[in-house]
């Protein structure tokens, strides 16, 4: 299997992104006028579109990878992993620039109570019934991806299966998860490049 270098260059760059992501975005109490600071900062902003544009270039990679192999299954992982993120961005993007105009007037007018109106994005049950199931199916397409790329591609599968529950841990663990990504994303980038140098038995 010869796998592009701007499929490997994209795989790659969404581990890291997706490490970037929980390492710059700001955390702390978002009922607080510290925390209005915090998502009306750049920090929140930028955070927040890493793991976005991690989501898109993962998305693409797995369809790079299909291209390159030809196997079905491959299809199938990247059909659902595209599923997935559209289900998921909408959110993203509510989080990235919704909660930023919020937060920036609650900061400007000091007036902590106009944060409850983030809750009410965050759990309405279109939203968040759309970002789980979003989520959900990235796991799924991860796996799939792993079962038909092999161990090594297990690593990355098990933080995109890991995606929904990390968001109820510290941010240490939040931190350490993107890690996992990070380390799996760049250990499968590394394993297509060997697969792909390894001379064909005639």
């Amino acid at each position: 299997m010869t796998t592009s270098p701007v499929t490997r260059a994209a795989l790659a760059a969404s581990g890291l992104l997706f490490l970037a992501y929980p390492l710059v975005r700001p955390y702390s109490d978002e009922t607080t006028l510290e925390g209005a600071q915090a998502m009306a900062s750049g920090a929140w902003i930028a955070s927040h579109l890493f793991a976005v544009a991690g989501f898109v270039l993962l998305s693409l990679a797995l369809l790079g990878v299909y291209r390159s192999s030809g196997d079905d299954r491959l299809m199938r992982a990247a059909a659902v992993t595209w599923i997935g993120a559209g289900l998921t961005l909408p959110y993203y993007g509510a989080e990235v620039f919704g909660l930023h105009v919020i937060a920036a007037r609650a900061a400007r007018e000091q007036d902590a109570s106009l944060l409850t109106l983030a809750d009410d994005f965050r759990f309405h049950p279109a939203a968040v019934t759309m970002f789980a199931a979003g989520l959900i199916l990235l796991g799924v397409g991860a796996v799939l991806a792993a079962l038909a790329l092999g161990p090594h591609a297990w690593p990355l599968a098990v933080g995109m299966a890991l995606f929904l529950p990390q968001f109820f841990t510290p941010p240490a663990v939040r931190i350490a998860h993107g890690a996992l990504l990070a380390a799996g994303a760049i250990w499968l980038t590394a394993r297509l490049d060997h697969r792909a140098k390894r001379p064909v038995n005639v």
